[in-house]
């Protein structure tokens, strides 16, 4: 049965599930080390270990959700009754995760946390699979399934933003109500993050249920599910897959380091008792050049300049925005503003860099069908999922080990006032922490300009001369 065109309503409804659940991932991605470690008070090295196995192991645990899915047989389809069992676990995990008790032992802390992160990968991973899986079930492919594809990642970058910007000016307005005027500044943040946890969770769930509701499954679609070993296979085989992956995960790791530093940077060194709102702010800038340059600089970008030159102008951004923010750290930083100059730098690279290593493993899989004579396509696709988990995972362990070697963290036993958390760190914990966002994420983006460099061969013209020389075979099949 050929699946009806969407109308605007069903477009909508899938796009904003896709807001909810990257609101619920950025909310678990970009917090729970602070929460734990900075709020609570669990080991920094402790921590680094648990986001570290929890992420390899959610990684592997994708392939195995696949093949769940793909043997799911139900009145309401294969996709819809995990995508929706997923979201209401996931959220009431969230905001377990994130209503921690803070009088546990410091043993008990830690086992919190390893077991209800584990279990919100888990749980995310449940209706992550089938949420992007059920495209092919409900749309007639080609131009419509490529442009909800589009809207749903454009929808999740919203969702992802929103919590970014807004999530610690709103968990310090939650924590500054009358109702814990008491409690010390710390307990109020803690505070702060359960309650919106929830808000997060509850907005989750009222968003996926408008997709499964909206959103039906027209036909019965074959699912492919890469397993490890396959994606593996694929990579010994296509040295050119190889080569973008290595980038990606230099590239992701070297970001991410920094994203996960950037609280501590201006709560521990920029400093001031309104830090939350310079940290909101510059999110909120750094957000809008990220989107802005996905959709619109690249394309402007590419109009001039080949894929592989706009590849080496993003690292040369990025390196230069890093440099940028190295040198501001030893001048008088009285004035969020200044940091938008490396933030420009680093954010515009950022957001075009996703859209063209996306490109490049699609340019492996022609490259893989010429050589090996097989198309690898949702192989390759799946391993960007992978080393961007596993990319993730070794970056949270390093800003660990940062946080551990340089003595940041806060804890619960502080005034009820507002407090300068500046004023409490050594000008060699500040340089620690400086050296870690920038220094160690230059080195790794020179890493991966030298692989690049050295191994990709797909240039423009080679990528043409690939899809001749593919549709002349397929032409000769045909006859």
């Amino acid at each position: 049965m050929e699946n009806k065109k969407l109308t605007v309503g069903e477009k909508a409804a899938y796009g904003i599930g896709a807001v909810g659940k990257d609101m619920v991932y950025m909310l678990s991605a970009s917090y729970i080390l602070y929460y734990f470690q900075d709020l609570l008070g669990v080991n920094s090295v402790a921590m680094g270990i648990i986001l570290l196995a929890a992420r390899v192991f959610d990684a592997f645990n994708d392939p195995i959700m696949g093949i769940i899915v793909a043997k799911t047989h139900t009145r309401w389809g294969r996709f819809r009754p995990w995508l929706f069992i997923g979201t209401i676990t996931n959220a009431v995990i969230l905001f377990v995760m994130f209503a921690c008790p803070p009088d546990l032992s410091a043993s008990g802390l830690v086992a919190y946390a390893a077991v209800t992160y584990i279990l919100w990968g888990i749980t995310y991973t449940m209706m992550d699979i089938p949420y992007w899986s059920m495209i092919p079930a409900f749309t007639r492919g080609g131009g419509e399934r490529e442009g909800l594809t589009t809207l749903a990642r454009s929808c999740a970058g919203v969702g992802s933003a929103l919590v970014t910007i807004f999530t610690v000016k709103i968990v310090q307005t939650i924590g500054n109500l009358p109702a814990f005027a008491n409690l010390s500044t710390t307990a109020r943040e803690i505070v702060g993050f359960k309650w919106f946890a929830l808000i997060i969770a509850v907005l989750f769930v009222v968003f996926i249920t408008i997709t499964c509701i909206t959103v039906k499954e027209q036909s019965l679609v074959d699912m492919k599910s890469a397993s490890v070993g396959d994606m593996f296979k694929a990579l010994i085989s296509n040295d050119q897959a190889m080569t973008v992956v290595i980038a990606i995960v230099l590239i992701n790791c070297s970001i991410y380091i920094t994203s996960n530093l950037v609280i501590y940077f201006f709560k521990y060194d920029f400093g001031g008792l309104a830090w939350g709102n310079s940290y909101t702010l510059f999110n909120m800038f750094g957000g809008a050049v990220q989107i802005l340059s996905m959709m619109v600089a690249y394309p402007i970008l590419r109009v001039f300049l080949s894929n592989v030159k706009i590849f080496y102008v993003c690292l040369a951004s990025a390196i230069t925005g890093y440099a940028t923010l190295f040198a501001i750290c030893f001048v008088n930083m009285n004035s969020v503003f200044i940091l938008f100059i490396p933030a420009f730098f680093i954010f515009a690279a950022n957001g075009v860099l996703q859209v063209i290593t996306t490109v490049f493993l699609a340019n492996t899989v022609d490259y893989g069908e010429l050589k090996n004579g097989r198309r690898d396509e949702s192989v390759i696709f799946s391993m960007q999922t992978f080393v961007v988990k596993l990319a993730s995972g070794v970056a949270a362990f390093v800003a660990s080990i940062c946080l551990q070697l340089n003595n940041l963290q806060g804890g619960t036993a502080d005034t009820t006032e507002k407090m300068d958390y500046s004023l409490a760190v050594s000008a060699s914990s500040k340089l620690g922490l400086r050296m870690t966002m920038t220094i160690v994420p230059v080195i790794g983006l020179g890493i991966a300009i030298f692989v690049f460099s050295k191994k990709y061969i797909l240039t423009d013209a080679k990528i043409s001369e690939i899809s001749e020389k593919l549709e002349e075979g397929r032409k000769k099949i045909g006859e």
